[in-house]
This record gives structure tokens, sequence and C-alpha cells, in this order.
């Protein structure tokens, strides 16, 4: 399997759940705190492709920059992205990523389909 990545974000319940969800299955995930070390344009790009989801899923509406971007579901796709690169906070969180495939980790659990098959 590639190496299972997690952008996390240790202030967030849910990621701290995902994280340990993993270490109690035995897996050692890169840890990546995205906010501090964010993904460009292309490494969201990529993963958004894994996720076989538009860039709005990925967008977390409630942070303050989604409404002072004048962000929507309307927004162009690059926009979106753009967004989220330069706003790292904006990424939803967590989101696993290896073996070819990620998920968001919502709920937390999700992120154990990963180590299946």
């Amino acid at each position: 399997m590639d190496r299972l990545t997690l952008w996390h974000n240790p202030r967030c319940s849910k990621s701290r759940a995902a994280l340990a969800a993993l270490e109690a299955r035995g897996a050692v995930p890169q840890v990546r705190r995205y906010i501090d070390d964010p993904p460009d344009t292309a490494e969201i790009a990529r993963v958004l492709a894994l996720l076989a989801l538009p860039a709005h899923a990925l967008i977390r509406r409630c942070e303050p920059e989604y409404a002072a971007l004048g962000l929507s579901e309307a927004a162009p796709e690059a926009a979106l992205v753009a967004a989220m690169a330069a706003h790292p906070r904006l990424i939803e969180r967590p989101v696993a990523i290896g073996a070819g495939r990620a998920v968001i980790g919502r709920p937390p659990e999700r992120v154990l389909e990963l180590l299946e098959g």
C-alpha cells in the first residue's frame, strides 16, 4: 500500500478521532498538519480527483473566510481550490490519502476504509 497520509488539525476532535482510529488499527500515517504546511493547488486538485468529489465538497462553509471571499457552490472549481490553498482552514478535515484513494474522515471512522482491500 502507498504511504498513508492524514491531513490533520490537532485542534479538531474529528481529526484527533480519525488519527486514533488509524493508530488503534496499527497504522502509522504520515501526519501532515495542513494548517501549518498547506497543500498547493496541484495537491488539492489531486486529492479531489482521488475523492471523486467537486471542490465544494472539500470546503468548510462555516469558516469566516468562506463568506469573506464570497465563495458559494456556484464558484468555479479553480476559485475554490485556490481559496483552499491560500486559506487552508477552509479544507474539511481530516482527509486520509493512500493506496490511490482518499476519504474525508466525516465520520472519523471513514479513514479506516483505506486500510481495507
